[in-house]
């Protein structure tokens, strides 16, 4: 991969807070040609910079819904087998392995406290799930992967 300078970077910045700006509000805004930005986000694609893109949820959806952390503990063997399950659950919107006390850490989004309630005896039916322990989020406090406006 070529390493990305300074034009790339602030590219990047203009598509993560809006994917759908047009190449000639992106070139006004980087004070370079249309042909250039178009030129620059398709070799962003081509190398991986850009993985793809996506839609967040508006202010409205997010206030709305309610955000929980949820960590498992898994026997070790079923591993595979678990993630591969946990992946049914459009609720599960981002999954890590983590250190510590638990094996994995969700973070789950909800429509209501039943639905999570539901979700979360569904996860801990899952065989090869030991323990679940999760928190519910009552204000996020910084949160830089907000959309911005």
């Amino acid at each position: 991969m070529d390493p990305l300078d300074n034009t790339d970077r602030h590219l990047l910045s203009l598509l993560q807070a809006n994917a759908r700006e047009s190449a000639a509000n992106l070139a006004r805004k980087l004070g370079i040609a249309r042909t250039t930005v178009v030129a620059r986000i398709a070799r962003l694609e081509r190398t991986g910079v850009i993985a793809g893109y996506g839609v967040r949820l508006g202010q409205q959806m997010e206030d709305n819904a309610l955000l929980a952390f949820c960590g498992l503990s898994v026997q070790p063997k079923t591993a595979p087998a678990v993630l591969r399950a946990l992946q049914r659950f459009p609720e599960i919107v981002e999954l890590s392995s983590v250190s510590g006390a638990v094996d994995y850490m969700a973070v789950i989004r909800c429509e209501s406290h039943s639905r999570l309630d539901a979700l979360l005896d569904e996860i801990g039916a899952l065989d090869g799930v030991n323990q679940t322990s999760t928190s519910i989020v009552l204000a996020r406090k910084i949160d830089r992967r907000r959309a911005a406006g």
